[in-house]
């Protein structure tokens, strides 16, 4: 038996962490009692709740449900790195020698023995993942997916395959995350590699260091298996494949010879229509509804994946035209206006200057000659400190800049890190550094924008339902 289905009682400390909240769900579907804590309710949470799953805010010993206490033996407490080191219920559960993992090492438990398909990256491995489980899910092949996303077309972060598919031949997609080099506890069948840029630098000291983390990881690719990564990648990384894995290059550019590629690439409205070519074929007049070509780029690995296991092109048309995408990834909150004036307010996720100069430089593309405003949330204080002047110079192609203070997540205050080391580089028109409250006062009383777009991973979500209510009221006359 898997060591870790074995535990009939598992308790999650940080169970509201959207990677955590996909093993509950897990758990729970197959029979277990799941408990756990976070820091502050949520709606993740409180779904988590309605689903049967207690959740506790209080770091209490005496608020770790009485079946953990009281069961040590068959207890699985599931760690995540973002719980601090004074955590009272995790040293309470350290000196009770509770058996305690990481939820990357439960990831790789659950995996293990299984074909995996995983998809890492600096960026962009939430939106494939979730196209890659859509596209097999909406073909009809059995799979399994633990997501970085709550995936529009499934409304969850997690997929489950029918009771009836074998465990052995079904595949699994996760989201290969290489923060604290989780991803080395997985030995994929199938991996695709976004990207390589810096990133985690607090982790891994230099860009060499992660690097090194992704050739790792590529080398633990199964026999007979297949990489699938992007052209713009490290080259030392493709070059880590053991012998006999299949490597595919892929990319929107032919200069560098990618052996899967798009061409044929037009926008309509929110709408790209593409052809793919690769290995497995040429497929036409692809049409994806989540606009940005790093999302064209995105499906084409994607697609790559839904060919080895079989789709065809008829079934890859359909299945790419009812994608949907992922919660607060290039998310339509509220459109307005005319076609000829828009009125648009467009939430995502990203926190990485890259992220962010795709995301403003397709919507550009989409509304070209409006006025663009920016509310951006910096994530950590070691990735402020280390991007500074990467986030302001892919901030600038707004016309108006907005910044909240660092969301700190996992981390303390640093010295001289603050949002305002991001703000004095900034060339956009106009710049200010605001509360949520000002964000909120100056929605409904400044109107000096045509696109509204709320930015980053920490906490920003929370002013979403607010604004799209402001926003309403003044485009539409009526509450959203």
């Amino acid at each position: 038996m898997n060591p870790v289905t074995a535990f009939p009682h598992v308790f999650f400390l940080g169970i509201g962490g959207i990677g955590m909240s996909a093993l509950a769900r897990w758990f729970k579907a197959n029979g277990h009692s799941v408990s756990g804590y976070d820091k502050t309710p949520t709606p993740l949470t409180e779904a988590l709740s309605a689903e049967g799953i207690a959740v506790h805010y209080e770091d209490a010993v005496e608020n770790i449900p009485a079946e953990v206490r009281e069961n040590r033996a068959q207890t699985l407490v599931v760690l995540t790195p973002a719980i601090p080191k004074d955590h009272q219920e995790w040293a309470w559960l350290r000196e009770q020698n509770y058996d305690i993992r990481k939820r990357s090492q439960v990831l790789g438990l659950l995996t293990q023995g299984r074909p995996t398909i995983a998809v890492a990256g600096t960026h962009g491995k939430t939106t494939t993942s979730s196209m890659v489980a859509h596209l097999l899910q909406h073909a009809g092949v059995p799979s399994a997916a633990f997501l970085g996303g709550i995936a529009v077309n499934l409304g969850s972060n997690l997929l489950l395959p029918p009771a009836s598919a074998p465990t052995a031949t079904t595949p699994v997609v996760v989201e290969a995350d290489e923060y604290d080099r989780s991803f080395l506890t997985l030995f994929p069948t199938v991996a695709i590699v976004t990207s390589t840029d810096a990133d985690h630098l607090d982790i891994y000291g230099h860009k060499e260091a992660l690097v090194e983390s992704f050739r790792q990881f590529v080398g633990q690719i199964q026999p007979g298996g297949t990489l699938i990564i992007n052209h713009t990648a490290d080259p030392s990384v493709a070059a880590a494949a053991p012998e006999g894995v299949q490597v595919l290059r892929y990319g929107l550019s032919l200069e560098q010879g990618p052996e899967l590629y798009a061409d044929a690439i037009t926008a309509e409205g929110h709408r790209f229509q593409f052809t793919l070519h690769g290995p497995q074929g040429t497929v036409e007049n692809l049409e994806l509804a989540v606009p940005g070509y790093h999302n064209v780029e995105n499906m084409l690995a994607a697609a790559c994946v839904a060919q080895l296991y079989g789709l065809s092109a008829e079934q890859l048309q359909s299945a790419v035209a009812a994608y949907r995408g992922v919660k607060r990834r290039f998310e339509f909150i509220l459109t307005a206006g005319t076609p000829e004036e828009p009125k648009v307010y467009v939430d995502d996720y990203a926190h990485h200057p890259r992220e962010i100069e795709a995301f403003l430089r397709s919507l550009r593309a989409l509304y070209p000659g409006r006025q663009l405003r920016v509310i951006f949330q910096p994530h950590l204080f070691s990735r402020t400190r280390d991007f500074a002047p990467g986030f302001a110079e892919s901030l600038s192609l707004a016309d108006e800049v907005v910044l909240l203070d660092i969301y700190p997540a996992r981390e303390l205050p640093m010295p001289g890190v603050t949002s305002e080391l991001i703000l004095s580089q900034i060339t956009a028109p106009l710049k200010t550094l605001q509360s949520k409250e000002e964000i909120l006062r100056n929605a409904e009383t400044n109107p000096n924008f045509d696109v509204l777009a709320t930015v980053g991973a920490g906490d920003i979500d929370q002013l979403v339902p607010r604004l799209k209510n402001i926003l309403n009221l003044r485009w539409n006359g009526a509450e959203a």
